[in-house]
């Protein structure tokens, strides 16, 4: 009830609007249950004597709750303001003072002691220096997006010729680290590499392809071939 009304005033003209819609408001439960709070006098139409007071001290009881919460909240406040504390929202960092803050935070002050110097929330020192933070990342528009490793099957034969070969250390790593995968009396080696890495290799693998006055042989001709093929379904790295 008390969140239905606001004083006494109001809550009679509650009931007198339930009773014209020929509505009643009873109490479920407690001493007073079942009570109906919009009984009238049959005769007068008014409400009954014993309702009216029940009514009446229902929402003087709301009333005096509800002043009680407003003294005890403005005493809070008051001696709130007398320790030298300000409700609301805590003050941004002035632009003048960002600057500064800004240098502090890189010469390693701490967020917390920053927040305590300038007198402002940690949220307000955060804003001024987000993109200084390690998680933020600025991307340029005109940065490429890197590339992504993939895997692939290297035959036996070109693993076994490229790990005799000149490669540099990137070239070497993805060799290293691949995983030999055994096919009958053969092998393949699932290399992981990005893709400019890829054909890198089979660039070294060219002299196993053959070409006029160098004829391959024909099992390391079609395993190059076959490497071949699947690199090349790779996007272009570049030109």
């Amino acid at each position: 009830m008390f969140r239905l009304v606001r004083g006494t005033g109001h809550i009679l003209d509650v009931l007198d609007a339930l009773h014209c819609d020929r509505l009643a408001l009873r109490i479920h439960d407690g001493a007073f249950s079942a009570m109906d709070l919009t009984a009238r006098h049959p005769r007068t139409g008014e409400l009954l004597s014993t309702v009216k007071f029940m009514v009446q001290t229902l929402a003087a009881a709301g009333e005096l709750q509800r002043d009680l919460q407003r003294e005890l909240t403005y005493d809070g406040l008051r001696a709130a303001e007398a320790k030298g504390s300000k409700g609301g929202r805590r003050p941004a960092v002035l632009a003048a003072k960002a600057a500064g803050a800004r240098t502090a935070y890189l010469e390693g002050r701490s967020i917390a002691a920053l927040a305590r110097d300038h007198h402002v929330s940690r949220g307000a020192i955060r804003t001024a220096v987000a993109d200084l933070l390690p998680e933020h990342t600025a991307i340029e528009e005109d940065t490429p997006a890197p590339e992504l490793p993939v895997a692939l099957d290297m035959p036996g034969k070109i693993a076994d010729f490229l790990r005799a070969a000149e490669l540099d250390d990137v070239e070497r790593a993805a060799l290293d680290q691949g995983v030999t995968v055994r096919r009958g009396q053969g092998y393949t080696l699932r290399v992981t590499a990005v893709p400019a890495v890829h054909y890198r290799l089979i660039a070294r693998c060219q002299p196993l392809a053959g070409g006029p006055g160098a004829p391959g042989v024909t099992a390391q001709r079609k395993a190059c071939r076959k490497y071949e093929n699947r690199v090349s379904t790779l996007a272009p790295t570049g030109p």
